[in-house]
């Protein structure tokens, strides 16, 4: 007789349905498991056999033997145990055989008969539902896999027993709830930086529109405080968009107690980070920042001391928004539509250009610094803005600026304006300027004759590419939506072409 339990194993955020086939047949007394399963897959022969005889189950002194069907397909992971704990279960007659067809199945088992928590829960739910199954999972992974669908059945017991005990009907496994995490405390208010205005602008637009931003100034000037205060005044997740970033999240491990939360992501990595820490990768492939600031902001403090070759790895999954990890058996994508906020000092000492000061290697200390970032990753950033250093004037006489909430609530209303009118083009998938195609931003962000020809002039003068020219029509459609205004003006591209110039050290960069 063979008994068959559903499960999945991970591609990305993707689950793909896997089923679970047990044997007892007679024959020298083993079990074995087949179907390319991974070092914690094997293993799984132990924990299972604990947790049985923990449960008052025996193993029969027969052959048992687990297939993983598609066997070309690789399985990695602990939550294989629960499913195959399963399978031998209805194959012993402890559990209905019948009453597992309707459910996927994934859990950890530890040796006392208690169902650990494991990674991937929510897309889990997620696939469980578009097959039309429920889902069985461990306690503590309810609450995030009840967000997949309010009516779909979801089990979330804390131990074998309590399972059998539900199919037996003698205990009922209540629904899980599923639930928002509070946030905890207040986030960092853009009042709090004193000055810096026009920083503090640059940082309003890239929030309207979802530009990437590089921050260059010397140490001490607020850069990092700046993009602190950036998720202050950007919205709220939208429901898609929090199911996205959950979901990856789920993947990870990073989901608290199963609860989500509807705050932006917000990555700020070490500069030490490697290639697969930024992108993703591994052993078992994992997401990387990257995508973990999927729908929110990846923050790279000190740019050029990230390696180079770590941060040319950023240019294909900022561009396309997606992360796609290619090995030689195995192609895993994962979603990485992250807004690039980056801050750097003009040079390894920090002081150039301040006056007054004169570096002892001369202008090669900025020019060798800067070099560390390539033109290509520049040219993929909208807005590039000096930040000088705060006066003392500043600091002793000036008071806090306009508060996050004030400037959240214009960012809100630009994101509307935006969101509206990519409705009505049927392209309800965008909701910022700066995810619209090239062709699109032609149409929408088509400036009056003066504005064209400001910008038909800045382009020959300052050598903009193909992907810079596009990008100063997205910055300025953006600045547009922040005025309220349906057409773009030339003071809307008088204004975004300064931010593409920025810094003069990459003038001829991008």
């Amino acid at each position: 007789m063979v008994s068959r339990v559903s499960t999945v194993a991970f591609q990305g955020i993707e689950a793909v349905p896997v089923d679970v086939q047990v044997m007892i047949a007679p024959g020298k007394i083993n079990m074995q498991i087949v179907g390319l399963p991974d070092k914690a897959v094997a293993e799984s022969r132990e924990r299972v056999q604990a947790a049985l005889h923990a449960s008052g189950l025996s193993m029969p002194p027969k052959r048992v033997t687990v297939n993983l069907a598609p066997a070309d397909l690789p399985k990695e992971g602990s939550h294989y145990d629960l499913p195959i704990a399963l399978g031998l279960m209805a194959a012993l007659g402890a559990v209905p055989a019948d009453a597992l067809e309707g459910f996927v199945v994934l859990g950890e088992l530890s040796l006392d008969g208690t169902i650990a928590h494991v990674h991937g829960a929510l897309p889990a739910a997620i696939g469980a539902n578009g097959l039309g199954k429920g889902l069985i999972c461990p306690h503590a992974a309810g609450a995030e896999a009840a967000w997949a669908d309010g009516e779909m059945e979801i089990l979330a017991p804390r131990s074998l027993i309590a399972i059998a005990n539900h199919f037996r009907g003698s205990q009922v496994l209540s629904r899980p709830i599923a639930e928002i995490r509070s946030a905890s405390g207040t986030l960092p208010d853009l009042a709090d930086i004193k000055g810096q205005e026009t920083a503090k602008r640059a940082l309003e637009v890239a929030a309207a529109g979802g530009h990437h931003l590089l921050m260059c100034g010397p140490p001490g000037a607020g850069k990092s405080m700046l993009a602190q205060r950036l998720p202050s005044i950007l919205p709220p997740l939208a429901p898609r968009e929090l199911l996205e970033v959950s979901m990856i999240q789920s993947i990870a491990g990073e989901l608290a107690e199963g609860r989500l939360s509807d705050r932006r992501p917000f990555r700020a990595p070490h500069h030490s980070a490697s290639m697969a820490a930024m992108v993703g990768g591994g052993l078992r492939v994992r997401p990387g920042e990257v995508s973990l600031a999927h729908n929110g902001v990846l923050f790279l403090d000190e740019l050029p001391e990230f390696t180079p070759a770590v941060l040319d790895s950023l240019r294909q999954p900022i561009e396309s928004g997606q992360a796609v990890i290619a090995r030689a058996n195995n192609r895993v994508s994962y979603p990485a539509r992250a807004q690039l906020v980056a801050a750097m000092n003009p040079c390894r000492c920090g002081r150039a250009g301040e006056p007054g000061y004169r570096c002892a290697r001369g202008p090669r200390c900025r020019s060798d610094y800067q070099a560390r970032i390539s033109g290509p990753l520049l040219d993929r950033i909208d807005l590039r803005i000096e930040v000088p250093a705060v006066s003392p004037h500043e600091l002793f006489h000036i008071h806090g600026g306009e508060a996050s909430q004030a400037v959240a609530g214009r960012v809100a209303a630009a994101r509307a304006i935006q969101r509206d009118r990519f409705a009505r083009l049927g392209m309800k998938d965008i909701a910022t300027n700066a995810l619209c195609s090239t062709g699109l931003v032609e149409e929408i962000a088509r400036p009056d004759e003066a504005g064209a020809a400001l910008l038909r002039d800045a382009s020959e003068k300052l050598g903009f590419s193909a992907r810079a020219y596009h990008r100063v029509l997205k910055v300025a459609r953006t600045l547009a939506d922040l005025d309220g205004k349906d057409a773009v003006g030339r003071i809307h591209l008088a204004e975004a072409i300064s931010y593409r110039m920025g810094t003069d050290g990459f003038a001829q960069a991008a």
